[in-house]
């Protein structure tokens, strides 16, 4: 448990880090992608393989120790798993610009990183197995709070999605301003589905593992919202001046 807890808190000084790089370099994907990163793959096979971890590695522990993880690791892992399936193996496959160029770069961070994160939260559900049994967890106000904020975070997350990929013009790659969903209060909806999923996870499984995963995720993520509402504003004059960053009517 000692390694167990010391990659956690690894996790944690990792979010800080990343949020503090984030706060003044823009990641060069998407939008921001730009020469100086070093070598590029199509941003489809980017996405895939530096996602694959994060689907794999936790399946792989739970269903090897399916005894201990019990019912509830169950559960969570196929709740986790509706996340990668659609990052790994549906959201590449809808990209727009397939071929935009994603830096190799960040791809290696990333796989370092998903598969670090797999096999803490898959230890960490591992671990859990008993307590969540003992605590009749299915009526647990934490699981169904949890669990309502990770479908909710989902929807959005998906949905924001595919409003972004309506706007593009065929073939001409163009942005243009959202106006669907959630995106008529926030830059950034997409953000807040995802930050809102993984905050579900962690209140759902109650764990450490979970925690530093919502954690990283808003240090990844708030970020490229920021800069996001900043290249909106920027690059369209007629930007809604109420639309706020990535908390609806607050911020």
């Amino acid at each position: 448990m000692q390694l167990f807890d010391l990659l956690i808190e690894v996790q944690l000084v990792l979010a800080v880090v990343v949020f503090l790089f984030l706060m003044f370099i823009n990641a060069p994907y998407g939008r921001y992608v730009r020469k100086g990163w070093g070598p590029v793959i199509p941003a489809r096979f980017g996405w895939m393989i530096m996602e694959f971890p994060a689907f794999f590695v936790i399946a792989w522990l739970v269903l090897s120790n399916a005894g201990q993880a019990g019912f509830y690791g169950i559960v969570f892992l196929l709740m986790w798993e509706a996340h990668y399936i659609y990052r790994v193996w549906i959201y590449p496959f809808l990209l727009t610009s397939p071929n935009k160029p994603f830096p190799i770069l960040l791809v290696f961070f990333a796989l370092c990183f998903n598969s670090l994160n797999g096999m803490i939260n898959g230890n960490s559900l591992i671990a859990s197995g008993a307590f969540y049994l003992g605590h009749d967890w299915a009526g647990d106000p934490r699981f169904l709070i949890g669990t309502l904020l990770f479908v909710a975070g989902f929807v959005i997350h998906a949905h924001s999605d595919k409003v972004l990929r309506g706007l593009r013009r065929s073939g001409s790659g163009e942005y243009r301003v959202p106006d669907r969903g959630l995106f008529r209060l926030v830059s950034s909806p997409n953000y807040l589905g995802e930050i809102l999923e993984w905050t579900g996870w962690a209140i759902a499984t109650w764990s450490p593992a979970g925690l530093a995963f919502a954690v990283f995720t808003i240090a990844n993520l708030l970020p490229r919202a920021v800069s996001n509402h900043r290249w909106y504003r920027e690059t369209f004059p007629e930007y809604p001046s109420n639309r706020k960053r990535l908390v609806p009517f607050l911020w």
